[in-house]
């Protein structure tokens, strides 16, 4: 089916965003949808719930919503620049405890419910933080995975705010006596190496604890910065969707990886 026959059919691909606070979500939804403008968020009826703005470009000022219903997780996210996706938002299960937790179940079954495509959920990106002094998995974190039943919805871990890991890595280097130069060139690939063979990743995947782990993961560092490069999540967020049609309406619909919309054209 063609792309935009695709996207006349089901309308928006539908995402979910799990996680704790200042877990860096917003973000990355801005760099997957290549805009720093606004997010406008709709409750289910359509109506306008809330419109933020960034003040002093490190938070979010509430300009026309009341504190109620905000964190409401029907409500409808979307960013004018790219319509096309659709975000629904989780505070993750510390903010809420028991009762977020439950919330969110009910969520994802009432979706995976749904007849139409169009109003399933189509992906979770649950995002972990990695500029705490521990980083060891949340007692939240762990129940996700351990219980909550997402179906045939694909879940990937986004490992946000990776580049604090690169501060930990080039003070190990400088300590063997690597030049302030060549530490900082070296300290996201052993980052990236250190964190590959760590016992993050052991755990997720391999723990017994853990009962229903993600598809697969991502490590995002700088999304904060003006060059920040998503590709890596979309790239993989289309490999985890076994659903075609599903897949091209991604492809379609994201605007940051033109290589990926020519790679799945060709395959097609």
């Amino acid at each position: 089916m063609d792309p935009s026959e695709i996207r006349k059919k089901i309308g928006r691909f539908r995402i979910l965003t799990i996680g704790r606070a200042n877990a860096g979500k917003t973000t990355i939804l801005q760099r997957v949808c290549n805009t720093r403008d606004n997010p406008e968020i709709r409750n289910c009826a359509g109506k306008l719930v809330c419109l933020m703005t960034l003040v002093g470009g490190c938070r979010w000022h509430e300009l026309t919503c009341s504190q109620r219903g905000l964190h409401d997780i029907e409500n409808e996210m979307v960013f004018r620049s790219n319509p096309g996706f659709v975000f629904h938002d989780s505070r993750g299960f510390e903010a809420g405890g028991e009762s977020e937790f439950d919330k969110v179940k009910a969520f994802i079954a009432s979706r995976s419910k749904e007849a139409k495509l169009k109003d399933q959920l189509h992906v979770i990106w649950y995002c972990i933080p990695m500029d705490e002094e521990c980083r060891s998995f949340t007692a939240g974190e762990i129940k996700f995975f351990s219980q909550c039943d997402t179906g045939s919805i694909p879940v990937m871990v986004l490992f946000t705010k990776f580049d604090a890991l690169y501060d930990t890595e080039f003070a190990k280097l400088e300590e063997k006596g690597t030049s302030w130069k060549d530490a900082q060139e070296l300290a996201p690939k052993h980052a990236e190496e250190s964190f590959a063979k760590g016992p993050q990743l052991a755990f997720l995947y391999h723990s017994k604890e853990i009962q229903r782990p993600p598809k697969c993961h991502v490590c995002l560092p700088n999304m904060d910065k003006d060059d920040a490069d998503c590709g890596s999540l979309i790239e993989r967020t289309a490999g985890i969707l076994d659903n075609e049609v599903l897949q091209q309406l991604f492809v379609s619909t994201q605007q940051t990886n033109l290589e990926l919309c020519m790679k799945y054209a060709v395959e097609r």
